[in-house]
């Protein structure tokens, strides 16, 4: 995937994610306003109000990892907070190290590391984000460790895997995103964690 594909790529996840978020908001405060007025109650308005919720948090995850990146600072409570909305229900639990803010270009890397990461959690598990001086590791650990080959070794070329489905874009756009950011990407893995370092 060439500079310009993932440039393209960029526009595309930012255009998606902005025309999406603003029903999602409008759903939201009308969930809202039904729940102050007292209109509707019951398990039905919990689950809508917890699907709802979960659909907006997937898209500013979605907007960070796959939209335009830049020099912009993301805050640690930011990035938290988000993680937090992500992870409410999920399987796999996302946690952020980084004290200090770091620039959005830095998160998207990140949260691409954190899906390849979680593709390799079959039963579940945690992700942690850290960062030591310039050297980033995101680890999954879970009960068990399932890793597709030619995906992961994919991570090596900024061409990327040679072939990827839908769930698996992470996997083509992370070694892109890589070498127009100057970073080279490693993996290991034993039984219960996999680490990607770059």
């Amino acid at each position: 995937m060439g500079e310009s594909n993932v440039n393209l790529a960029a526009l595309i996840g930012s255009r998606i994610c902005h025309d999406l978020i603003s029903p999602i908001g409008a759903i939201t405060n009308g969930l809202e306003l039904l729940d102050m007025a007292g209109a509707v109650e019951g398990p039905e308005m919990d689950l809508i109000a917890d699907s709802v919720g979960n659909a907006g948090a997937r898209i500013r995850f979605f907007r960070i990892a796959y939209g335009a990146a830049g020099e912009q600072q993301i805050g640690q409570a930011e990035i938290s907070s988000l993680l937090a909305d992500v992870n409410r229900g999920n399987r796999i639990q996302a946690h952020w190290g980084p004290i200090e803010p770091v620039s959005r270009s830095d998160v998207r890397m990140a949260f691409l590391a954190l899906q390849c990461c979680e593709t390799a959690l079959p039963f579940g598990g945690d992700v942690h984000v850290t960062r030591q001086d310039d050297e980033w590791r995101i680890t999954g650990t879970g009960s068990k460790i399932a890793t597709a080959i030619d995906l992961w070794e994919g991570l090596f070329s900024a061409a990327g895997p040679v072939q990827v489905s839908p769930a698996q874009v992470q996997f083509a756009l992370l070694p892109a995103v890589a070498a127009e950011m100057d970073r080279r990407l490693a993996y290991d893995q034993d039984d219960t964690q996999i680490t990607i370092r770059y």
